[in-house]
């Protein structure tokens, strides 16, 4: 996809196409990265790193395996 640069304020600046961020993993927001490779501008999501409690209020009951589901096998002398 090509784009133009555009001058914003005393910078310069290039919108990013919704579709373009969805496949990045990346929404209006969100912290990136920039640097250069090789000549190259490169862009990247900075993931941030979820504490346990932000772990736990994130997680959904209905996804977990219920005991049913599970394959299990007894290859010994376990007392299940």
């Amino acid at each position: 996809m090509d784009t133009r640069i555009q001058k914003w304020g005393n910078s310069q600046a290039i919108r990013l196409p919704k579709a373009i961020l969805e496949l990045a993993g990346i929404s209006e927001d969100d912290q990136v990265k920039l640097k250069v490779v090789d000549g190259n501008i490169v862009l990247s999501p900075i993931r941030k790193h979820l504490t346990l409690k932000e772990r736990i209020s994130e997680f959904r009951e209905d996804e977990v395996m219920k005991e049913s589901e599970w394959e299990i096998r007894k290859e010994g002398k376990e007392l299940l």
